[in-house]
Formats: C-alpha cells, structure tokens, sequence
C-alpha cells in the first residue's frame, strides 16, 4: 500500500469504529480503532523510511515520532490503541473505558495524520 491508502485507510477505520461502537459492538469497535491507530502509524513509518511490517516497529516507529516532534505523550496514547487491540480479543474493557480512551485514540490517529502531512 502507498503512504496515502494507509492515511485513508486510517480515516475510513476511525468512521468504522464508530459505526461499530454506536451497533453496540464493542469488540469490531476496538479492532477498527486499533486498525486506524496502526494504518496511521504505516503511514508515518513509511514517509520516513522506517520499518513498519510489525507490532514491535510500530511501537519502535511511535518511539521515534514522539521524540523527532517533542510529543513524548504519542507513546501512551499508542499504548490506549493497543489496549483496544487486546480488547477484541479478550472483550475486558468497561464501557466508560471505551468511551473515554476512543477519544483519545481518535486524538493520536489524527496527530499521527498531521505529522504525515
């Protein structure tokens, strides 16, 4: 995938999420945040010539993000989208977690997209 289809794919994730969580499907709900987070992240990855083909370089790729831009909170709030990640499996997260850190995600989705332009 080329830089812009992962930046689409980010967007078109975030609106699935949200589809999802308003359906009541908390665990498709945390898979496309999850997804969205990640695609984002592709995307960085990939404009910078950084490895990105698994979990550990995204964490690497968001490590160096937070640092190259002085954002160290990109660290935290990737370890949230992770948190949904887990959540499809395991279906452990409250509702007012779901509620609350979704926002929080959608926030680093959409600073993560800016840092790619």
């Amino acid at each position: 995938m080329l830089i812009q289809e992962h930046v689409q794919t980010a967007r078109e994730f975030l609106e699935a999420a949200d589809r999802e969580f308003s359906a009541g499907d908390a665990l498709q709900g945390s898979e496309k945040i999850w997804g969205a987070a990640s695609h984002a992240v592709i995307s960085a990855a990939q404009q910078r010539g950084w490895p990105y083909g698994d979990h550990r370089a995204l964490k690497v790729a968001v490590r160096r993000l937070a640092e190259a831009y002085g954002e160290p909170s990109l660290r935290a709030e990737f370890s949230v989208a992770e948190k949904f990640h887990a959540n499809f499996y395991h279906g452990f997260m409250q509702d007012y977690e779901l509620a609350e850190d979704k926002v929080e995600v959608r926030d680093f989705v959409e600073r993560v997209l800016r840092l790619t332009g």
